[in-house]
């Protein structure tokens, strides 16, 4: 292959790919079939619920609540395309195929979700204003994820450079070019969301502008952490992470977890006896799935160059945040008896719930793929 090709394939002995030699298989069959089904579910789950909530009834919040939730099916999908890229390669069955084909549907996701969302906002329909610029950034972030399908491509080198003593560049993994580039998509669609975002808030003449540009608001904060999870990986897998990034990459999902929980304290507040108040919520489920992302960077920097006995204890994180929005989905479902506001965010943190557990099994399969055995 010609040396410019964008992401030539490493070498047999380099990524798990079949080479007819007995591969050593550190995750069963049944526990490789589960890791990749909780995905599939969770999207079949928003899917089937997101169109319940649109067809069911005929409240006009409906049309709000039902899209969201539906596409995020679409998040879902693309990390079940991350897990499927990682999995084959745990379990030696990763072909240059798959190699392609998994990344291509987390696009196609994410495309389809931005014209559904750019066709919602032109609609004219019942609060498709907000209901537009959500999805889209749901797509935005579905960019994202396909991208660390993407970078995910060569993880089985992560564990090897881990091992190196000497910190050397892998020629095996990616090339600087296609190191930057990688992070540079994510960063370049972390970046439209803030754009996005600050339009709204700088331009928007009414309430409904307020709601869209505080969810893109932590919808950029998801991107931006995504930044860390594409970064790590990608970094590693050349063999160029270095071990002053183990804080910073995680520090910055943390922090945007925490903006995306503050803003939506301060809205609360703010917006208190206010229909639009209850974007609040919306918030706390974002910095939620912020925080879920963590785990995963977090994982990623205790385990470079180190040992690191409780990294099967980090799965946990997102198990907690998972158990969070199903939680306060439930306390706003009593709420709505009596404020009626809080019938979109009830049905949204259920999907939120969904995502979060989606990458309990992500984060799973990083700890069974990059840890030393």
């Amino acid at each position: 292959m010609a040396a410019n090709a964008p992401f030539p394939p490493a070498s047999p002995r380099g990524t798990g790919f079949a080479t007819g030699r007995k591969k050593t298989t550190i995750m069963n069959h049944g526990i490789s079939v589960l890791f990749r089904a909780i995905p599939l579910a969770m999207a079949a789950f928003c899917f089937a619920y997101g169109a319940y909530v649109y067809t069911a009834g005929d409240d006009p919040l409906r049309l709000t609540a039902g899209p969201v939730v539906f596409f995020l099916g679409s998040i879902c999908m693309a990390l079940y395309c991350t897990a499927a890229t990682i999995i084959r390669q745990i379990v030696g069955t990763y072909t240059e195929t798959a190699k392609y084909i998994f990344p291509a549907i987390g696009y196609s996701f994410a495309l389809a979700t931005i014209i559904c969302g750019v066709f919602i906002l032109t609609s004219q329909t019942s609060g498709s204003l907000v209901t537009g610029h959500v999805v889209c950034g749901l797509g935005l972030i579905t960019v994202c994820v396909a991208t660390t399908a993407t970078a995910s491509s060569r993880f089985s080198l992560i564990p090897r450079n881990s091992a190196d003593a000497s910190f050397s560049i892998n020629p095996q993994g990616f090339t600087i070019g296609q190191s930057v580039t990688l992070i540079g998509i994510v960063s370049a669609t972390a970046l439209a969301a803030w754009v996005w975002c600050i339009l709204l808030f700088v331009r928007g003449t009414l309430p409904a502008h307020i709601v869209a540009g505080s969810v893109m608001f932590g919808i950029a904060c998801i991107c931006t952490s995504l930044i860390a999870l594409v970064a790590s990986i990608a970094r590693q897998i050349r063999g160029s992470y270095s071990m002053r990034e183990k804080s910073k990459w995680s520090s910055l999902v943390i922090t945007m977890g925490s903006l995306a929980f503050i803003l939506g304290i301060v809205l609360l507040i703010v917006l208190r006896g206010q229909t639009i108040n209850f974007v609040g919520f919306v918030l706390f489920g974002l910095a939620l799935i912020c925080w879920s992302i963590s785990s995963k960077v977090i994982l990623l920097a205790k385990i470079w160059h180190t040992e690191f006995p409780l990294a099967n204890r980090i799965p946990i994180i997102p198990v907690i945040t998972a158990l969070a929005c199903l939680f306060l989905a439930a306390f706003l479902f009593e709420a709505t008896d009596f404020a009626h506001k809080y019938y979109v965010p009830a049905r949204v943190l259920t999907g939120f719930g969904a995502i979060c557990f989606t990458l309990y099994s992500i984060v799973s399969i990083l700890e069974s793929g990059a840890s030393k055995k």
